[in-house]
């Protein structure tokens, strides 16, 4: 007994031995063939305007996508490495349908130095020299944390935003841009006209002057028919305020995080009724009741969203309403601080 007892204990050892090593050799070639620029990274793009960039690798092929100051968070046309610089590719152009058009090609190159990025970008056209070469600047931002538990999240005193009389405690995020924003009845509403023969008037975005961390955020919002609007986060993320009403659900659609999350249901009504939103932001993880069905429960917000004020995700922020696009109207605004 006691020698077929040693015998079967010596097997499994050198059985664990040799696994370990393999292991081990495995996790050294992983180390050795990582990629430093895979993750998230927070761009301040030329002009200074938000942008962000996320890279991924799937059996040793890359794959980026970038939001660059508004619109959508899109893949870019190729990534790959060069040496110890990531090459980025994006096209735009080449016409609709059948009609032909020139395709603008953009290069993004991108090397590293700790968690931050030196960027260069330009542009190119079939026969053309160069054009619009700008350098600028990203910076690693780690991963979410994993989901809080909402039910320890303790909240403050609430806020009233919105006085129901005036525009106190609110400005322009553009002093120079025309002010659309007017109040009545208790309702702070957006009207962008726009003259007929006119040039185009661009219309500013409304903000609060107080900035805030984390926090759970009340309002009720009416969209007008074919509307589009959005109430901004801590200044970077956008809720879509818009016209979807009997829409498949979509990033773009009421109540998403504009390109980035999608509702879970279509819980929207038809434009011109008010409409409420209950929405809780804490660890970078948003949760979104709309019409008092939970659309997005306590997702990860990978990155800032098209016309945030800044891309840093740990800076504190205000509330901001669009005010560039469509009428909206907005009225009950009440924000409860999450207490550390």
């Amino acid at each position: 007994m006691m020698k077929s007892t040693k015998t079967w204990l010596v097997f499994p050892r050198g059985a664990a031995l040799c696994g370990a090593m393999l292991i081990a050799a495995r996790l050294a070639g992983a180390a050795e063939s990582s990629n430093p620029f895979l993750g998230h990274w927070a761009l301040t793009i030329p002009g200074g305007a938000a942008g962000w960039l996320g890279v991924t690798e799937s059996q040793g092929n890359l794959s980026a996508s970038v939001l660059w100051g508004g619109g959508s968070v899109l893949p870019v046309a190729e990534a790959r490495l060069a040496g110890d610089t990531l090459v980025l590719i994006r096209r735009s152009g080449g016409g609709r349908g059948n009609t032909p058009g020139v395709i603008t090609t953009e290069t993004i190159t991108a090397k590293i130095g700790g968690d931050h990025l030196r960027l260069t970008t330009v542009k190119s056209r079939p026969n053309q020299p160069e054009f619009d070469k700008a350098e600028f600047t990203g910076k690693r931002t780690p991963p979410p944390p994993p989901p809080p538990d909402l039910s320890k999240v303790k909240l403050g005193a609430p806020i009233k935003l919105f006085n129901g009389q005036n525009l106190d405690g609110w400005k322009l995020t553009n002093p120079r841009a025309a002010n659309g924003w007017s109040v009545k009845d208790g309702v702070v509403s957006n009207n962008p006209v726009q003259e007929q023969g006119q040039p185009r008037k661009s219309y500013g975005n409304l903000r609060t002057e107080q900035e805030f961390e984390d926090f759970n955020l009340t309002l009720e919002v009416n969209v007008a028919p074919r509307g589009n609007s959005g109430i901004y986060l801590r200044g970077i993320y956008e809720i879509q305020v818009a016209d979807t009403f009997g829409r498949p659900v979509d990033s773009h659609n009421m109540g998403a995080i504009y390109s980035r999350i999608t509702p879970s249901a279509a819980a929207e009504k038809p434009a011109g009724e008010w409409q409420t939103m209950d929405v809780t932001l804490v660890d970078r993880h948003v949760t979104v009741v709309l019409n008092g069905k939970k659309i997005i429960d306590n997702k990860p917000i990978l990155g800032c969203t098209g016309g945030a004020l800044w891309s840093d995700p740990f800076k504190p922020g205000p509330i901001y309403l669009q005010g560039d696009h469509t009428v909206a109207s907005f009225r009950n605004m009440t924000l409860r601080p999450v207490v550390k």
